[in-house]
């Protein structure tokens, strides 16, 4: 009963330091504040814990105990569907919305998370149960750094160069370099722009890029990040303030124009570079046969 226990403990232990250790404390992303860091800690509590006993229950023999993994696989998916239905109802009372995309990729996310946090103490519970401490502690250092490199993804600068641009008026159409953003009516605005506006310059490495930033949810994911870490000087109504990315459909890269609270140039290039890349908008073009073939 001793040797079950130790593998047990080892296993809950390692699942929530994992669950832990992939929290994120940053504002792009939900949850930010104490409530929400109890409510998935406790839930990965329970995730490592149906890890952790899978292996002593089949020792055991008692296989009507790890079914309970098939019920937990059930309430997980039932996390994402709560995790989907409270940031769209999060998304009614923002400036600037995230999009749907957005959302649907941080709920998925929600639900990977847990499955990492069983894998994780099932791995380190069976080398404790088969092996001792030595091999436990292993497993579990090994298991948390594969679930903390596979939980990053990529981000824009891994897919895309981003450049200053400028901003300048065409008449009353504003310009980021050469790509048309929108028409300015008002002279006031069209000095407050020049003045206190930043522009940027979105350039895709290839043509799986090209279609990622295609994605207008991918756009909004970008947009939503500056003003999230930046601030926007947009306020309810006015729409010739708010942050916009636009295409150069000739060329395929993004022009994107933002009055941000703090205009810090190099900064806000370093906060697009972070964006994660969606999933449900990465480019797979250069992958297929046509593609490649479409592409030379």
């Amino acid at each position: 009963m001793e040797h079950h226990l130790v593998a047990i403990v080892w296993g809950i232990a390692a699942g929530f330091v994992d669950r832990w250790l992939m929290l994120r404390n940053d504002q792009r992303n939900y949850p930010t504040y104490p409530h929400g860091h109890l409510t998935h800690l406790s839930l990965g509590f329970i995730a490592a814990s149906l890890g952790a006993v899978a292996i002593p229950a089949i020792a055991q023999p008692d296989y009507v105990a790890v079914t309970f993994l098939v019920l937990a696989a059930q309430q997980f998916k039932d996390i994402r569907q709560m995790e989907r239905e409270t940031l769209d109802h999060l998304e009614k009372t923002k400036l600037i919305p995230r999009g749907s995309d957005y959302v649907e990729g941080i709920a998925r996310v929600f639900e990977a998370r847990n499955y990492l946090v069983i894998i994780t103490a099932l791995a380190t519970s069976a080398m404790a149960y088969w092996k001792g401490w030595p091999y436990a502690l292993a497993a579990a250092l090994l298991t948390i750094f594969f679930s903390l490199r596979f939980m990053r993804g990529s981000n824009i600068g891994d897919i895309a160069v981003v450049e200053t641009g400028e901003l300048h008026f065409d008449g009353s159409i504003l310009k980021v370099n050469d790509v048309i953003m929108m028409n300015v009516g008002l002279p006031q605005t069209r000095e407050k722009i020049l003045k206190e506006g930043i522009g940027l310059i979105i350039k895709p490495k290839d043509d799986d890029a090209r279609l990622t930033l295609d994605s207008p949810g991918q756009r909004m994911a970008i947009i939503h990040d500056l003003v999230s870490i930046l601030g926007s000087k947009v306020d309810i109504g006015e729409k010739e303030l708010r942050p916009l990315a636009r295409k150069n459909i000739d060329q395929g890269y993004l022009g994107l124009f933002m009055l941000a609270n703090e205009p810090d140039r190099e900064y806000m290039k370093r906060v697009v570079e972070k964006v994660p890349v969606l999933e449900s908008n990465r480019g797979t073009t250069l992958k297929t046969f046509y593609g490649r073939k479409a592409a030379d």
